[in-house]
């Protein structure tokens, strides 16, 4: 890896603005929630007349269930509504006792009663029929659906596959589900008191008497926040205990259990379970349990693209220093590694080496994968990138943490939950001795994401990195060289007539679970080069081109997916009728070089003779732990941004349209980054970041000031100058939601000031949250932009995701003196006015001709205005203290 000693350090961003931001016209409603106050007799008795038969069918279904001597459920009673999108759904808790289960799509919702008899939904319906205040809510329901035989409530709790199979489910047969239990009930956490300010007015016994008063109410609230906590336990151990008394009936079994940790402001929305069950026992859970929102198969693990063994190769003449005591560490969470690999022993860390598989030794760490290994390979593509050292002398830069969870056919077995292993690897490896912060995660399922909700395993992922600033880095997933009608692979696309890399934004070339988690950075894979010889060509007919078997977005709810791409190799595709796809050794210089196990067979200690996502992912791990060396105290959110900010298209997107870049940004997403853009600067390029942990609130709005020399800006200039911004944020996810502003507690985006556009005028227009004034001078060209008709790209916005990186190419003359970025926070699915996002901001500016040197200038200009706010804050220090 390159030194740490960098002579042009990335430098800081400076914050003009900390306040609330204003919202603008609120969004036009619904007219059908108008026309319903309008018609209230008609719009009444039509929900009434709905409930009333809803009530009266689970009357009689659970009347069966006891006549049947089948386990006793609570009788509660799961209904589908169509709602008004704009409606607060907490307000189907507040008006009518109904517990949220899940939030669908097009504004539908999953709630559940627990009064059999709906009887206070009916009395507001009726209430609102005599037009009785408070009962204007009911306005926002549109439908109550008549759903006897349930076939609308499964279409949206079960996953494809089960759908397409309920109808012959087989009674005896042996089914492993997941299933999502929505557990929030009527418990809710009261505000936290808000600290009291001192008035410089007040005396010390005042300010000693608000201080009291305020710490009596934080001993109240916290009483009442346990007491929440508890209760909530209490409604999660029940609702464990009734699945578990269906499941034992049956004569399944629940195989884990995982749970998401409470905040201090929020409580966990939901628990998932992993069980074994018949298939008649797997149908009473479904159709008789209220509270479920999902049940998916279990996710089959990718295997990458394997190849024949090459000649053995003598170990090559070379000294490999070890790491620094201190350096950083990777967790490579895989199929085990080779510890005594010559390539990788000096690096491993063999005291925190753990096998998770179930019945298998703690200790039984060794990688079993045949012929050559997989977790090895990965390892060594950490260490080493795109080569292995032949000879001389290497120092290693970061340490090897060996996470075994791959059996030796290189699959995730049934019985390891990926929820409860992502939090194990959490507490063993980020609790333990080295603080591991970078998690290598080469590992997805074989079949694209599902799109309904966040996957429980993506999930955990999001919430781990927010609670505990890690990383992971996971792979987009691959396509199988040949796949099956449900899974079709490279082949089965070619053969059907869809041409590379056109093949690759079907649906079924979706990343796969769980590489569409918000905050992991997933990792396509792009090709090296084209081959072509009399009996296979390469299936990229450009260098830099996708990989065929690279699974790409966009991911769930349009995010940017993969955000970026390295070389993960590619297929070739023999001449025949109907073609062959494989990776023969013909093709080796189209693979990446990676270290090979020797464990099993004569073999060389590394090779080119595999291909696939999971080896472009560690050459990103690579960089993360490159960033976490140069800049230790920093969060991963800023390692994040600064690899999406480093990532570039290569050259062959230079002179495509619009609708081509809108199928290469679902491809590549940003590109393939550079470790040292990422890490460092030069004359003609600066990046500017937030330093340590900024958090903003949601209706916050911070702006941010990059000074831009007169000299950069000079009239008589006129050169290339590469603008990029990449904002990096968290929040708290909630998994029973199901679009991107509700899935977490807060969201937020950005916005640019314009040319020529004043610093003040910028603050007034950034603090619009809701409009989109285009404000004085001309808009910068972005490429992506905010929303999917913004930006150049066409169908794709960058406010999608947690990681939103743009570009755009301005004239030198044309720069502004003053470049302002505004972070604004939005509301998701919290209502605490505390509930915050935290993030991080990299801005950067490159003379693409390197005309002139700009670095020096910047940070002097920096340094200026930083001076200039220090001397504004004291003078408003000294006017805030006169009064």
């Amino acid at each position: 890896m390159p030194p740490t000693n960098k002579p042009f350090p990335h430098l800081p961003l400076i914050l003009r603005y900390d306040g609330p931001a204003r919202s603008g016209k609120p969004p036009h409603g619904d007219p059908r929630t108008r026309l319903a106050k309008e018609n209230r007799s008609g719009h009444g008795g039509g929900l009434t007349n709905s409930a009333a038969n809803a009530s009266a069918a689970w009357r009689l279904r659970f009347e069966d269930r006891e006549r049947a001597n089948l386990p006793v459920l609570p009788k509660n009673v799961p209904l589908v509504l169509e709602v008004d999108t704009s409606l607060d759904l907490d307000e189907l808790r507040k008006n009518f006792g109904f517990e949220l289960v899940s939030e669908q799509e097009d504004g539908y919702v999953i709630v559940a009663s627990e009064d059999l008899d709906l009887s206070l939904f009916l009395k507001k319906l009726q209430d609102f029929i005599a037009q009785v205040k408070g009962s204007a809510t009911v306005a926002a329901i549109y439908r109550l659906e008549d759903d006897p035989d349930q076939s609308k409530r499964l279409s949206r709790i079960l996953s494809e596959r089960l759908l397409s199979e309920w109808p012959t489910l087989a009674e005896n047969g042996d089914y492993i589900v997941d299933v999502g239990i929505a557990c929030s009930g009527q418990i809710q956490i009261p505000p936290q008191p808000g600290a009291p300010k001192r008035n410089h007015r007040w005396s010390d016994m005042t300010w000693a008497k608000r201080q009291g008063e305020h710490a009596t109410k934080m001993k109240d609230w916290t009483e009442q926040r346990n007491a929440a906590y508890m209760a909530w336990q209490d409604l999660a151990d029940a609702r464990y205990n009734e699945v578990s008394a269906i499941v034992n009936f049956y004569g399944g079994s629940i195989l884990s259990q995982s749970d998401k940790p409470h905040t201090d402001t929020a409580l966990a929305d939901s628990f998932t379970l992993r069980i074994r069950l018949n298939g008649k026992g797997l149908r009473d859970l479904v159709l008789n349990y209220s509270f479920i929102f999902e049940v998916v198969e279990p996710d089959d693990v990718s295997l990458p693209q394997v190849l024949r063994e090459a000649v053995a190769r003598d170990k090559e003449s070379v000294t490999l220093v070890p790491p620094p005591p201190n350096a950083p560490a990777v967790c490579v969470v895989d199929s085990g590694l080779q510890h005594e690999h010559y390539l990788l022993e000096p690096a491993v860390d063999r005291d925190a080496a753990f096998c998770f598989l179930p019945g298998a030794s703690p200790t039984d760490v060794a990688d079993y994968v045949r012929p050559g290994g997989h977790g090895t390979r990965v390892a060594g593509a950490i260490l080493y990138g795109e080569s292995i050292p032949r000879s001389g002398s290497y120092e290693l830069a970061c340490w090897l943490q060996n996470a075994r969870v791959l059996d030796a056919e290189c699959r995730l077995p049934d019985r390891l939950f990926p929820p409860a292993l992502l939090n194990e690897l959490i507490r063993r490896f980020h609790e333990g001795p080295r603080r591991t912060r970078i998690f290598n995660h080469s590992i997805t399922a074989s079949a694209a994401c599902r799109t309904r909700h966040m996957s429980a395993w993506a999930a955990e992922i999001d919430q781990l990195s927010h609670l505990h600033d890690v990383l992971f880095v996971v792979s987009s997933g691959n396509l199988y060289s040949s796949g099956t009608a449900a899974i079709p692979g490279v082949r089965q696309h070619l053969v059907a007539g869809r041409t590379h890399p056109d093949y690759l934004c079907e649906a079924a070339c979706r990343v796969a679970n769980p590489a569409q988690s918000l905050q992991a950075l997933t990792v396509g894979s792009i090709s090296y080069r084209e081959f072509e010889d009399p009996d296979w060509l390469s299936c990229a007919r450009q260098a830099h081109h996708p990989s065929a078997f690279s699974r790409s977005g966009l991911g769930i709810w349009n995010t940017i997916k993969p955000e970026v791409v390295e070389f993960g190799g590619d297929n070739l595709v023999s001449r025949n009728t109907p073609p062959d796809v494989g990776t023969p050794p013909c093709g080796r210089e189209c693979y990446p070089e990676l270290v090979r196990s020797t464990m099993h067979s004569p073999g060389p200690a590394y090779e080119r003779d595999v291909a696939g996502t999971s080896f472009a992912a560690p050459k990103v791990s690579r960089i993360a732990a490159h960033l976490q060396d140069v800049l230790p105290d920093e969060s991963c959110l800023l390692y994040r941004a600064l690899i999406v900010q480093s990532a570039r298209w290569p050259g062959w997107t230079r002179n495509a349209t619009p609708a081509e870049q809108g199928n290469i940004i679902r491809w590549i997403g940003y590109g393939v980054p550079d470790i040292e853009r990422a890490s460092s600067n030069t004359e003609h390029r600066t990046t500017l970041v937030t330093s340590g942990d900024r958090t903003i609130k949601a209706r916050g709005c911070h702006i941010y000031q990059v000074p831009i020399d007169a000299e950069i800006r000079r009239p008589g200039s006129d050169y290339d100058v590469l603008v990029e911004v990449t904002l990096s944020y968290s929040a708290e996810p909630r998994r029973t939601r199901r679009n991107r502003r509700r899935y977490l507690s807060t969201w937020l985006d950005w916005k640019s000031s314009n040319q020529g556009e004043p610093l003040e005028a910028f603050r007034r227009r950034a603090i619009k949250t809701e409009t989109e004034d285009e404000g004085a001078g001309a808009p910068f060209a972005w490429v992506v932009g905010s929303s999917a008709n913004h930006g150049t790209v066409r169908g794709v916005s960058r406010s999608a995701g947690t990681v939103q990186k743009d570009w755009a190419i301005v004239k030198s003359n044309a720069l502004p003196e003053d470049f302002c970025i505004a972070v604004v926070g939005h509301e998701g699915w919290s209502k605490d006015p505390d509930s915050a996002a935290t993030y991080t901001l990299a801005v950067s500016v490159e003379m693409v001709g390197k005309e002139i040197p700009i670095y020096e200038r910047l940070r002097v200009s920096v340094d200026n205005l930083r001076a200039e706010v220090e001397v504004e804050t004291e003078v408003e220090a000294e006017i805030e203290a006169l009064g």
